[in-house]
């Protein structure tokens, strides 16, 4: 029997023959050996809701009316956001909205000043 690399995303061992690509029935991944060598790992780019990248410290403003969850209050569009931090989460941008404190916001409901 043919001894078939683990599979480069889940690292299981499962993995089989094809034709000329390898498969992982765990994770349904499917590659070449030489797309294997070529992989990067890209980078996340975080895009506000007019489309423009975003990075650490930008500046935002809310383009809606945003419900805060466990609260009754709203943080009202137009609020301007400053020194925003990116994070690799559900919610993408971490800050401090002014009256409101720390929170996080999705990027879709942002734009970039």
């Amino acid at each position: 029997m043919a001894q078939f690399p683990n599979c480069p995303k889940c690292d299981s061992d499962l993995t089989y023959e094809d034709g000329s690509l390898f498969v992982c029935p765990m994770c349904a991944h499917e590659w070449t050996t030489e797309t294997e060598a070529e992989e990067v790992p890209e980078e996340k780019v975080y895009r506000d809701a007019n489309g423009n990248v975003l990075v650490d410290g930008d500046d935002v403003s809310v383009i809606k009316d945003l419900k805060i969850k466990g609260a009754s209050s709203v943080v009202k569009q137009g609020t301007i956001v400053k020194d925003i931090k990116l994070i690799d989460e559900d919610h993408d941008i971490d800050c401090k909205v002014p009256g409101h404190g720390p929170m996080k916001l999705k990027t879709e409901f942002v734009k970039k000043l």
